[in-house]
């Protein structure tokens, strides 16, 4: 389990919380926070250690080491410093440029949530039960089909060498609910033949290219203070930068 954060929410006590939890950490650090170069990594991170805070402290709480990776993003012609904190010590299995890469992935989140409460479940009322142990059961089996949805996308998007997030969800649900009544009258014998028409249906079920990361300030609404809205402010908004990983060499 890996746990993100923005910088707002760096602290001390949340490391310890998150790491007392058995939970692996990715967060940002704000631009104060100051960190002792201990040891360099070949990827260009380096160790570090954060120190509790005074209250942490008085409790018997100790310095918990850390990583630190820093690496510069250019935005609009302008360059941005990021720093992260992870306790992901092996720099061969998490490289300061994989860790980069996914710490922007991590609004992500909200697709899987999206998934839940609007495309599976589909009703106003999300959760029906009135006692804990019904609520934790209802939540745990709405949760298997998603997981079973997802795993299937993740085999399918495997078998064609395509990126995983690239399917539809909403497009192998759909996929899914058709082919229930069907993998129902199979036999074992035909099942393969099915999975493999099963894996091409889900395949064909692509997203569409994201829409750009922002567009001009203005509205259809008359008397605003913005410019009404025209053709020619359509496609003129940023596109989503590349990742362009620059690391920072400390002396």
């Amino acid at each position: 389990m890996l746990l993100m954060w923005d910088r707002g929410l760096h602290s001390f006590k949340m490391v310890k919380a998150t790491l007392d939890q058995q939970c692996h950490i990715l967060g940002r650090v704000p631009a104060q926070v100051k960190f002792e170069v201990v040891k360099v990594l070949a990827d260009g991170s380096y160790t570090s250690w954060i120190a509790p805070d005074q209250k942490s402290k008085r409790k018997g709480a100790t310095p918990i080491q850390v990583r630190v990776v820093e690496y510069v993003i250019e935005e609009n012609s302008i360059e941005r410093k990021y720093r992260l904190i992870t306790d992901l010590m092996d720099i061969e299995q998490f490289p300061a440029l994989l860790l980069a890469q996914s710490y922007h992935c991590r609004w992500e989140a909200e697709n899987t949530l999206d998934e839940l409460k609007v495309h599976l479940n589909g009703r106003k009322t999300p959760i029906r039960s009135k006692k804990p142990r019904e609520v934790v059961q209802e939540i745990y089996g709405w949760l298997l089909p998603h997981y079973c949805i997802r795993h299937l996308i993740f085999h399918a998007a495997k078998n064609a060498g395509v990126a995983p997030t690239s399917l539809s969800f909403t497009g192998t649900l759909k996929v899914i609910r058709r082919a229930i009544p069907q993998f129902q009258q199979v036999t074992s014998g035909e099942k393969p033949l099915f999975v493999s028409w099963l894996f091409a249906e889900i395949v064909d079920q692509t997203i569409a290219p994201r829409q750009l990361r922002s567009n001009p300030r203005v509205v259809k609404k008359t008397r605003s203070k913005f410019g009404a809205v025209k053709p020619h402010h359509r496609g003129r908004g940023t596109h989503l930068q590349q990742l362009n990983l620059s690391v920072v060499l400390v002396a």
